[in-house]
């Protein structure tokens, strides 16, 4: 067996699917630049291409629905090894098969794509849903978030429609960037985060420690006490409530926090 070794972006894994088929080398293995091999595979490296990258990719439209493709996409932003893998297989199928074979879903990596892409899908409705921003001293809404998977290439287009009219930055302290929306553009960015949240390693609530404008906390206690007033503790069912709202989204809400 072959294993290729890419640098984990979709132009590599796009080349690693141009790769085989330049050499007719089908049982492949994909896996980071930095795992290991044994002594009895074949390791290759294949850089990232641009243009063999994006040959792929117009073979992919062509052979695929749209939908499908968005799957795909989705399913690469999962980020894990075992889902690049059924990536690549199912790029060997589709284009070993002369008919559309995308929607079968009795085979086992069309059904894997699938399953990867709602799980991405779901995380991204759920960020959309559970995000909160804190109003900073000079007038920009901040959010430091952990998602689950990437999900802030899909988030975008929501917040900048919803939030138009506001200076915003959502960061991803996970992966150590950020979507910045200066009012005309989003823009991605870096920062120190460790600066700004003393405790997003260990998982707890935001603190951040940053100039924030002086109504925030008056904001921040009038959401906490509408919560309060128009909760009906009779009628609590945690398991209910976890259900729709997963604890490691808790961290993001005022009213979860004291």
């Amino acid at each position: 067996m072959s294993i290729y070794r890419f640098d984990r972006t979709m132009t590599g894994l796009l080349s690693c699917v141009y790769r085989s088929f330049q050499f007719k080398d089908f049982d492949v293995k994909l896996a980071s630049n930095n795992s290991q091999a044994s002594l009895f595979d074949e390791c290759i490296e294949v850089a990232s291409n641009d243009e063999h990258a994006e040959r792929v990719w117009r073979g992919l439209k062509q052979k695929i629905t749209a939908e499908s493709l968005r799957s795909f996409y989705y399913c690469f932003l999962s980020e894990q090894e075992q889902a690049h893998q059924h990536l690549f297989n199912f790029c060997i199928y589709v284009f070993k098969n002369t008919h559309a074979v995308d929607r079968n879903y009795a085979h086992t990596d069309v059904l894997a794509v699938s399953h990867w892409a709602k799980q991405v899908g779901r995380e991204k409705h759920r960020m959309e849903a559970f995000v909160r921003f804190k109003k900073c001293k000079d007038g920009l809404f901040l959010s430091l978030v952990q998602p689950d998977f990437n999900v802030l290439p899909l988030i975008e287009r929501h917040f900048r429609n919803r939030y138009e009219d506001q200076r915003w930055l959502i960061y991803d302290e996970k992966r150590n960037f950020g979507i910045y929306f200066d009012l005309t553009a989003v823009h991605q960015v870096k920062m120190d985060v460790d600066q700004i949240d003393h405790a997003h390693k260990v998982g707890h609530s935001q603190s951040f420690n940053v100039e924030l404008d002086d109504d925030e906390l008056l904001y921040d206690q009038l959401w906490k006490d509408y919560f309060k007033s128009i909760n009906i503790k009779a009628r609590t069912n945690i398991k209910l409530h976890v259900q729709y709202v997963p604890k490691r989204y808790w961290r993001y809400m005022n009213e979860k926090t004291i």
